[in-house]
């Protein structure tokens, strides 16, 4: 097998079958989806879980799985993603409409779409168009009412560094 290089997920329909075992990790270990974006490179999660490890069991199988999967497809091997999955608690409060506003607007913010929205592979646009109904939780709370302007708007500096210090941490 050759040496894996570049991104994950570059076509439709790589996004698409990683949203399909999206589905099959929650029929195996079932996970409150708050916000989702997939990147070619990267996916961000906003989840809450009921076990102390279910979280970590979900991603074990849902990133092995695709990763076995990705590699038998193209006959290479090595890293799929960017980097290792990372977990951090988010208090039910601003802070999780913070962090879920970062993950919405990710696309945006990487220059993939003009607003957000637009991007098809995350939890934005399905909400908007009622797409993967099934998959997407209800946050503990109502999203603002002026939530796709919010999500669209720019992050100051000092959000996207106390996200990335909450990250990093």
């Amino acid at each position: 097998p050759r040496q894996q290089s570049g991104a994950a997920l570059r076509r439709p329909c790589d996004y698409d079958a990683f949203v399909g075992l999206i589905g099959q990790a929650q029929q195996r270990h079932k996970l409150s989806l708050l916000a989702v974006c997939m990147m070619p490179n990267h996916v961000h999660l906003v989840v809450a879980q009921q076990g102390a490890n279910d979280i970590s069991r979900w991603m074990h199988w849902l990133l092995t799985t695709h990763g076995h999967r990705h590699h038998l497809g193209r006959a290479t091997c090595g890293r799929v993603w960017q980097g290792r999955f990372k977990a951090f608690a988010i208090q039910q409060d601003v802070h999780l409409l913070t962090v879920m506003r970062y993950v919405e607007r990710n696309p945006l913010r990487a220059g993939l779409v003009e607003r957000a929205e637009d991007w098809a592979w995350g939890s934005l646009a399905w909400r908007r168009r009622g797409a993967w109904e099934g998959l997407l939780a209800c946050p503990p709370f109502a999203l603002p009412a002026n939530w796709l302007a919010w999500v669209n708007s720019p992050q100051t500096s000092e959000e996207l560094a106390a996200l990335r210090a909450s990250v990093n941490h």
